[in-house]
């Protein structure tokens, strides 16, 4: 079996969207395995979800640092736990620009919205607002501008006359769980290329290389 990719988490709270990842990968065929998830809050409750399911956890406060020493701070924790990948799963702290370079396509995130519909915060309250007809959610490489990078994967879902922020966030968070462990899994693959602003997702053949088009 091909070596699985190591991958950090980063939660600010309860972390839904860790626990799908690490749902996923308690199959043994899944290409990659959560070694640390990493709070910047320590009365995170999704770390005791980590703790329980047997992975190292670590706090990095960002209160009394800036952006530039946080980001420093993270990156020594997530390198401590030989991570070479991470996934941001509702981690509520914009990162310093160093940070996302120094993890360029290697650093993930799923947003609650039809990017590059948007963006930022109140996504659901946004969506009602501007009266669409379809919302979703979007896995996507990070860059320094927020919630934006090539998207690797996205999930619609419908607005319904009479939706509650509530009604329409639960309904994109179960498709957030559904798409982000199949966005690790074709990135832990090397089944996603970069080509400016967008993603190219290929097949991998038999030696694990991109092959398009995949033969049966």
């Amino acid at each position: 079996m091909t070596t699985r990719r190591k991958v950090a988490v980063l939660i600010s709270g309860r972390g839904s969207n860790m626990r799908a990842l690490v749902e996923a990968t308690r199959d043994p065929g899944y290409p990659a395995s959560i070694v640390v998830v990493i709070s910047n809050m320590a009365d995170a409750g999704g770390l005791d979800f980590a703790r329980g399911a047997g992975i190292a956890t670590e706090i990095v406060p960002h209160r009394g640092l800036d952006r530039a020493a946080h980001g420093a701070a993270l990156d020594a924790a997530i390198r401590k736990h030989g991570a070479d990948l991470v996934c941001l799963a509702g981690f509520m702290r914009l990162l310093d620009p160093g940070f996302v370079e120094a993890w360029r396509d290697r650093l993930i995130n799923v947003h609650p919205s039809l990017l590059p519909s948007f963006r930022g915060l109140d996504t659901h309250a946004k969506a009602l607002a501007a009266g669409v007809k379809i919302a979703g959610c979007t896995v996507h490489f990070v860059r320094a501008d927020v919630d934006a990078g090539p998207i690797i994967a996205q999930a619609a879902v419908p607005v319904r006359d009479g939706d509650t922020e509530a009604e329409l966030a639960a309904r994109i968070l179960a498709q957030e769980h559904r798409i982000y462990p199949l966005a690790l899994r074709l990135v832990a693959e090397g089944r996603v290329r970069v080509e400016g602003d967008r993603t190219i997702i290929g097949a991998p053949d038999a030696t694990g290389s991109l092959a398009n088009p995949s033969t049966p």
